[in-house]
């Protein structure tokens, strides 16, 4: 365990029901935990966090993902459970409190997120988006050539739990899976054949889909850039749902605006919100969604995020060693 204060208190965000407070409760024995969520926000884009200030000065563990600029609001912090898989912003030096462990929901959003990325595949591919502007148009126009998924090849960078989703999603149309992680040695469900990132320029070639669901880290800052983008077929399409900075938002545009790639569906940008003077709303073939993919609208990603905390619970009240853990 990280820090250690001798009076707790665990404040708890989730928007929980009154059976699953008691299931909370039980596992935190004798640690006392005060519920400051709503059970009406369960299907919120976003689950609001606001805690009292009489709680948060006591608080020694929070479930939730409270404004950044009110760490200071929280002294004697000594772990945070976020909802979300991304934490970056709680990692900065002098956010929280030295020695504060920092568990995430990663684990929670592999079927949300595949899914959303997987409707990004088959509308670029089938130029939906652009006859969704021709119904705002109302004009009646056909907009060329489809490309299908059938006996191509997905090449997932980022194979953990979101990348996996979408491998077994792809292979369930009939696609090849290669997959790009550090670990080239650890398999994933759904992918084929995986790599190092030593061998993503010899990929890059291959690819029909190129489907990115990596971390944010120095390593994948502009992974594709001008460079790697040259590299793809001129029907390639590029899926982001995972860091917006993993892609070069300028060499994209115009690789797009030049027709050396397909088309590019991003749930995820860089930076967020998209600037409107941003090319990249101009271009036809690129759709983007407001980073909504991981979104709680599915009543399991909500289960998910709340088991994954459930057990972190358990274990705190244990001083046991937390799940999800990112810095300690």
């Amino acid at each position: 365990m990280g820090i250690e204060n001798t009076h707790k208190l665990i404040v708890n965000c989730l928007p929980l029901n009154e059976s699953e407070k008691q299931a909370f409760a039980k596992a935190a024995r004798n640690i006392p935990q005060e519920f400051v969520g709503d059970v009406a926000h369960r299907t919120d884009m976003v689950w609001p966090v606001s805690i009292p200030d009489e709680l948060s000065a006591q608080a020694t563990a929070v479930i939730g993902n409270f404004p950044v600029d009110e760490a200071p609001r929280f002294p004697r912090l000594e772990w945070l459970q976020t909802f979300s898989a991304g934490v970056d912003s709680y990692l900065k030096e002098g956010v929280l409190p030295r020695g504060t462990m920092v568990t995430n929901a990663s684990g929670a959003y592999g079927q949300s997120v595949s899914e959303h990325m997987f409707a990004l595949m088959w509308a670029l591919m089938k130029n939906i988006n652009q006859y969704a502007a021709n119904h705002t148009a109302h004009r009646w126009q056909d907009q060329g050539s489809v490309l299908s998924p059938e006996g191509g090849i997905a090449l997932v960078i980022g194979a953990g739990d979101i990348g996996s989703h979408f491998a077994q999603l792809a292979q369930g149309v009939g696609m090849r899976t290669f997959g790009v992680r550090r670990h080239a040695d650890v398999p994933a469900k759904g992918i084929e054949k995986m790599y190092g990132f030593e061998r993503l320029d010899a990929l890059l070639p291959l690819a029909d889909v190129v489907a990115l669901a990596v971390p944010r880290s120095p390593q994948t800052h502009h992974l594709l850039d001008a460079t790697r983008l040259a590299r793809l077929k001129e029907t390639a399409i590029v899926i982001n749902a995972g860091r917006g900075d993993a892609i070069d938002p300028d060499a994209l545009a115009v690789a797009l605006h030049e027709g050396r790639i397909h088309g590019a569906g991003l749930d995820v940008t860089e930076p967020e919100p998209l600037p409107e003077t941003s090319p990249l709303w101009d271009e036809p073939r690129c759709l983007i969604t407001p980073h909504v993919a991981g979104g709680n609208h599915l009543e399991k990603t909500s289960e998910q995020i709340i088991r994954i905390a459930l057990g972190n619970v358990t274990r705190y009240a244990r001083h046991q060693e937390l799940i999800n853990l990112v810095r300690r």
